[in-house]
């Protein structure tokens, strides 16, 4: 899939925001569990954009940089346990 058709993807499905959670959770429990030190982390993450090419940049708060700035978030995800990281 080209980029252009995962953004539209993403853009325009109707996600089944239940069924992604269950999907997801299915998923650790069959590769990944560690029921006694298992954890999700949520990280947002800041990345500094100069310049006019790039999608999505809006001044706003970036710990990056620790001030204002133009820049793009991400999200991210992460599943960690005494067994690893994934």
């Amino acid at each position: 899939m080209s980029p252009d058709g995962m953004q539209r993807l993403l853009r325009t499905a109707d996600w089944d925001v239940d069924g992604v959670r269950d999907d997801l959770r299915g998923y650790v429990l069959q590769h990944l569990t560690d029921t006694a030190s298992g954890v999700f982390i949520v990280d947002e993450t800041g990345f500094i954009k100069k310049g006019l090419c790039s999608a999505g940049v809006q001044r706003q708060y970036t710990g990056t940089s620790g001030k204002i700035d133009n820049c793009q978030l991400g999200v991210f995800l992460a599943y960690a346990s005494k067994r690893g990281g994934r």
